[in-house]
């Protein structure tokens, strides 16, 4: 069986950290929670430190800051009405595979808010990943109900994975 994720490490803190093993139990959690295949597809995470997203962030979203994670799907899968379910991805290419889009992950920013909120940075960490794969599969949290709904969804597959609501605070 081949891997969902596909790691680039720039940091090497990540591997100490064991970003490997989180990131595909979070990107598979994810798509089996939500029904999808996993052979097939692909998310490429991108293993960082806070100067490199912080780059990312101002070319990509016009904020000069780091932050914990960003993504960029491959397709728009967005729903139009507020709370609906995006749209689901391509099935996936069996020979080719699929690519649902790329993540990135600081791990400064990551630490200090694990640290800050007295949590464990792997089920932080998992928690971001997650929160990550369900922007690629067209999940946001701008409009109220879009984010109650992909919150929901992030509760519950952490849940299932034995971590605590990141939102119970």
């Amino acid at each position: 069986m081949t891997t969902l994720t596909d790691i680039v490490i720039e940091d090497p803190r990540w591997e100490e950290a064991e970003l490997e093993a989180l990131a595909e139990a979070a990107g598979v959690d994810t798509l089996e929670h939500l029904g999808f295949p996993v052979e097939g597809y692909e998310i490429a995470v991108l293993a960082c430190d806070d100067a490199r997203i912080a780059d990312l962030n101002a070319e990509f979203r016009d904020k000069p800051t780091p932050t914990n994670v960003l993504s960029w799907p491959s397709y728009d899968l967005a729903a139009d009405e507020d709370g609906a379910a995006p749209t689901p991805p391509p099935p996936p290419d069996l020979l080719m595979g699929e690519s649902l889009g790329d993540i990135a992950i600081a791990y400064d920013t990551c630490l200090a808010e694990a640290n800050e909120a007295g949590k464990n940075m792997a089920d932080h960490v998992t928690h971001l990943i997650v929160h990550g794969v369900l922007h690629l599969l067209g999940y946001d949290h701008v409009r109220d109900r879009d984010a109650t709904l992909m919150e929901g969804l992030e509760t519950k597959i952490l849940g299932k994975m034995g971590i605590a609501d990141p939102y119970k605070g």
